[in-house]
């Protein structure tokens, strides 16, 4: 008597369903047998790809099949059997079986479970971390400015983050430690809610320095992720008077420029004299104070006085016009340096000349000294000549014979 196929069939389904649950709640280790699947556990960051592998040391031809957190069939073997194209087959063997899961959610973190379909059928279990990735940090708090001395308070905020992100501060390149660190669940229940202040005295360096927040997770494979905002502080002005270029000299044009630090920029510059008005010659013009024909009635002490609106500040030049024949000298203070280098240059140079002199009358000295009264005379000269006596008293009276004969050398 033949039997339907069908019921026959649900059979072999039920009775493999059985086997298979009771080999998924069995506590008995495989360690040392060759048909035991291995898997990994895995971690991706949301929206990533994870890949599930399992492997088998030896293949008795039993096919391994991969299930998802419900217990649902993702593959068997090489044959897809749930309608999810997110989740792709990577590789099948006899004695391997791997797929990937892209765009991975929250929502498919879990146990995944690999089975090799023998007698008794064999598991194993893969958990799936997923990461929350937070958000881009947002700081608030800095949108005004501040004056110089006050205290601003800083909040960094990110969301979406599973487990909770670190956040850092920096002030330019130096990190601050000094900061209220909060996590709070969001009502998904998955991620959360992070969030730093940060209070700050400010000073006239800090304005434009940028002040960073940093949220660091280990969902961020390339690094960080960071804002910037700029501190905006509003100081009073620094002043600082910068002449021109070139020594003052009486007769010449020069001029005073009022070089200011501050902010807002100063709106207002006075120009004064230091016990006196201003000359006759001497024109402000906002920062610059102009001379058109210098004086020497023009020395003095001279300032500048700005006003910005959150401070007034001054400060002071005193020149010194030289006179006209003073010579094209760069720099003013180099005036006694170079002075002082020519009388310098004069001394050693008559120095030197000095002592050639003395070398000089040293060496004739000596040598008149060597040759005085060392001179030749001829007077007797016939004398020496002569063969015998009686020649010689001839040959001498004959020396004697005219005086104009006589003739003397001097050396």
């Amino acid at each position: 008597m033949a039997f339907p196929s069908a019921p026959s069939t649900r059979w072999s389904v039920s009775l493999l369903t059985v086997l298979f649950t009771a080999a998924v709640h069995s506590n008995i280790a495989y360690d040392e047998d060759p048909l035991q699947p291995v898997t990994s556990d895995e971690t991706v960051p949301v929206g990533g790809t994870v890949t599930l592998t399992c492997r088998v040391a030896e293949s008795d031809n039993s096919s391994l099949q991969w299930s998802n957190t419900a217990q649902q069939t993702l593959y068997f073997g090489g044959k897809r059997a749930l309608r999810d194209n997110r989740i792709q087959l990577y590789r099948s063997l006899p004695t391997e079986l791997s797929i990937t899961i892209a765009d991975v959610q929250l929502s498919d973190e879990g146990e995944y479970t690999c089975s090799i379909f023998t007698m008794p059928v064999r598991t194993a279990r893969a958990t799936v971390t997923v990461l929350g990735v937070p958000s881009k940090p947002q700081i608030s708090g800095s949108e005004d400015a501040v004056m110089e001395g006050e205290t601003v308070t800083l909040t960094c905020t990110s969301t979406g983050s599973k487990p909770p992100a670190k956040i850092q501060w920096y002030k330019g390149a130096e990190e601050l430690t000094d900061h209220l660190y909060m996590a709070e669940p969001l009502p998904d229940g998955l991620t959360y809610n992070v969030s730093s202040t940060l209070s700050l005295t400010v000073s006239s360096n800090d304005d434009n320095v940028p002040i960073t927040c940093a949220v660091n997770h280990p969902s961020l494979a390339l690094g960080d992720k960071r804002s910037e905002q700029a501190l905006r502080v509003l100081y009073s002005p620094i002043i600082q008077i910068q002449p021109e270029k070139g020594l003052p000299r009486e007769g010449g044009k020069f001029s005073l420029q009022c070089l200011t630090n501050g902010n807002p920029e100063p709106a207002n510059y006075i120009w004064e004299r230091r016990d006196g008005d201003l000359p006759l010659l001497a024109k402000p013009d906002g920062a610059v104070l102009y001379f058109s024909m210098l004086n020497k009635s023009d020395n003095g002490v001279y300032v500048c006085h700005a006003d910005n609106g959150i401070g007034k500040s001054s400060g002071e030049y005193t020149l010194q016009v030289q006179e006209e024949d003073a010579g094209n000298i760069a720099d003013p203070t180099a005036m006694s340096t170079s002075s002082g280098v020519d009388h310098a240059v004069i001394g050693g140079v008559v120095a030197v000349i000095v002592f050639i002199l003395l070398c000089l009358l040293i060496v004739f000295g000596r040598y008149l000294i060597r040759h005085k009264g060392t001179y030749l005379t001829h007077e007797a000269k016939g004398s020496d000549d002569a063969p015998d006596a009686d020649t010689a008293i001839i040959n001498a009276e004959g020396g004697h014979s005219g005086a104009d004969d006589k003739k003397e050398y001097f050396i």
